[in-house]
């Protein structure tokens, strides 16, 4: 009888310390989840930062190439890259999609900026430079924000790839999520020494 009440209470102990495990890893994992969660949420907050960006960014575009075609009208084929990448970014679906048009739009617009160099004109006219000066402030906001969002890209990339993150990520459906880096062709243009003129 005593042995009985023995293994009854052993059994007890037993189940209680597994009750307890099971416990212990279920708020671990919640934790985890509403981590990762808090991470996409972060970065998708980051990329509606970036957007309304992009939207100044799409209006002011069409009243350059306007401005643009009046003085440079063999470059038929420059303004036509920039509209087109307009509208494909304005059409993009997605975080990574967006992220992809917009950077075809900023090298058409990298290669808009070279090809005007040899107008001297267009380059006096005050409509001109104030849409310019507008399109420069507008880039400079998006590469603030494109910053952050970056970070917050980082954090939940690392999050997701790092342990113990990565045991439950896979499951709940969270991946390594794309970064919105400069165009390579803005890149090149950052990387090479300014010329000076005198």
């Amino acid at each position: 009888m005593s042995t009985t009440v023995l293994s009854m209470g052993t059994l007890a102990i037993i189940a209680i310390a597994i009750i307890g495990i099971i416990i212990v890893v279920a708020l671990w994992a919640i934790s985890i989840y509403n981590r990762l969660v808090k991470l996409r949420n972060n970065r998708e907050n980051a990329f509606a930062n970036i957007d309304v960006q992009l939207k100044q960014r799409h209006d002011l575009i069409p009243q350059l190439v306007a401005t643009v075609k009046g003085y440079a009208e063999h470059e038929k084929e420059v303004l036509t890259r920039v509209t087109e990448a307009r509208a494909a970014a304005m059409q993009a679906n997605g975080i990574d999609q967006k992220i992809q048009a917009e950077n075809a739009l900023s090298s058409a617009l990298a290669g808009l900026r070279v090809s005007l160099e040899a107008y001297p004109d267009l380059k006096a006219n005050q409509n001109f430079l104030q849409l310019q000066q507008e399109v420069s402030d507008v880039e400079n906001k998006l590469s603030a924000v494109r910053r952050y969002f970056n970070t917050a890209t980082r954090e939940l990339n690392n999050a997701v790839e790092t342990f113990p993150g990565n045991l439950l990520a896979g499951m709940f459906g969270f991946k390594r999520e794309m970064m919105f880096e400069v165009p390579s062709e803005e890149r090149a243009a950052y990387d090479k020494a300014p010329e000076i003129k005198f």
